[in-house]
């Protein structure tokens, strides 16, 4: 067909041009396995769409119900089902086909974006909609991630595994700066309605991406009675494991005491460093291009010898740093504090990532990385809670010093 003539010639166009340059090429080595610079590619679109829909969705509760409340709920929606299910997709993700999985849930996704988008653009969508939208968006999401983290080894091995996880932080982080940009642009041009359109295509090139994916033939996963004995299985396994449980700790402190700094940014950009709402897109934007460029130098390096202490040693920068923003009165001393704990963030949780993979059984790969997932990002909301609680005892700039400290 045409489109797989142009692939085909844009996978070409990769290896022979880009890849050329020896910097470029052991920056994005992963990219020449062409089963991942499909998934790369889809991901990366994808994101962009995810991150135009976040926008639009917050910004279409707000004209509903006027409500601060209710935009939290509907983030808090849909980030709980992480919470509760990611377990259940790690179990998920080492008994059934990884790459039919995500088939089956980004299918899911987009039929939810259109779902919304068709309520929006016939006025008849409510914050109840909206809330019943996020939330099962969130079971897919809690079912995908295990997954999705579980599927980058079996598609470019133990070689390339840290540039790979990098080149993953990359496309991340950027998809998260371009996204809102567009959906701001978007919202003015096309309307809410067709933000929501614009995600669910951009779930198609993820599509299209895994159905043309192919893996190598892996070993039929060991049969287990029932979901609940996989996962028996999966916390036996983790419990015996002291590498792994020290490795999920760190992550888990960030995700509870740091990076509720996220939720905070708007707190200290109007009362604390009096910058206003352009001053806080500085200061998000210096986080961003922190991780961007800490995923880039990992790139670089790839596999590395010491990766266990770099990932202490980012864990506690990442400490430090939030601690210096939390104390900082000046909004370029700011800037320098978020920009590190972007970087810090990123090298520490990429690590963790890549050393969880390498050192596990591949029967029980998506178990654990599910509760790599559960540590990193299902605790956000209890640290989101924790830390919102504390600020509002006790100020935010020492709830923040305290939790950079912890």
């Amino acid at each position: 067909m045409w489109w797989e003539v142009t692939v085909d010639r844009a996978e070409v166009a990769i290896e022979t041009g880009a890849l050329r340059s020896r910097g470029a090429g052991r920056i994005f080595r992963a990219l020449r396995n062409r089963n991942y610079r499909l998934f790369w590619t889809g991901s990366f679109l994808s994101n962009i769409g995810t991150w135009m829909q976040s926008v639009a969705q917050g910004w279409l509760v707000l004209q509903l119900s006027n409500s601060p409340f209710w935009l939290g709920f509907v983030g808090f929606a849909g980030s709980l089902p992480v919470l509760v299910f990611s377990l259940i997709g790690g179990v998920v993700a080492d008994l059934f086909d990884r790459r039919r999985l995500l088939l089956l849930t980004q299918t899911g996704l987009m039929l939810l974006a259109l779902g919304l988008g068709t309520l929006t653009e016939l006025r008849i969508v409510t914050v109840g909609h909206i809330v019943t939208i996020a939330l099962f968006s969130g079971v897919m999401t809690a079912l995908t991630l295990p997954t999705y983290q579980a599927i980058v080894r079996d598609l470019v091995g133990p070689e390339d595994l840290m540039n790979a996880i990098a080149l993953n932080s990359i496309q991340f982080n950027l998809s998260r700066v371009i996204g809102p940009t567009l959906a701001g642009f978007a919202v003015g041009a096309i309307g809410v309605a067709g933000c929501f359109y614009l995600n669910a295509v951009s779930f198609l090139a993820l599509i299209f991406a895994l159905r043309r994916i192919r893996l190598p033939q892996m070993s039929a996963p060991p049969k287990t009675n029932s979901l609940w004995e996989g996962f028996l299985e999966g916390v036996a396994y983790v419990r015996a494991q002291g590498r792994i449980l020290r490795l999920l700790a760190i992550v888990a402190a960030i995700s509870l005491f740091g990076l509720p700094y996220i939720t905070l940014l708007p707190v200290f950009a109007r009362d604390i460093l009096h910058c206003g709402a352009t001053g806080l897109g500085y200061l998000m934007a210096a986080s961003g291009l922190g991780a961007v460029l800490g995923a880039v130098v990992l790139a670089r390096l790839g596999d590395f010898r010491s990766k266990g202490t770099l990932a202490v040693l980012g864990g506690i920068t990442f400490g430090l740093s939030t601690f210096g923003f939390a104390l900082s009165r000046t909004f370029g001393l700011s800037l320098f504090f978020l920009f590190v704990d972007g970087w810090a963030m990123v090298s520490s949780a990429a690590v963790v990532n890549t050393l969880l993979q390498t050192h596990v059984s591949s029967h029980v790969r998506g178990r654990v990385m599910s509760l790599y997932t559960l540590s990193f990002m299902g605790l956000m909301p209890v640290g989101n809670l924790m830390m919102g609680s504390l600020a509002e005892w006790i100020g935010a700039p020492w709830a923040l010093a305290i939790g950079g400290l912890i």
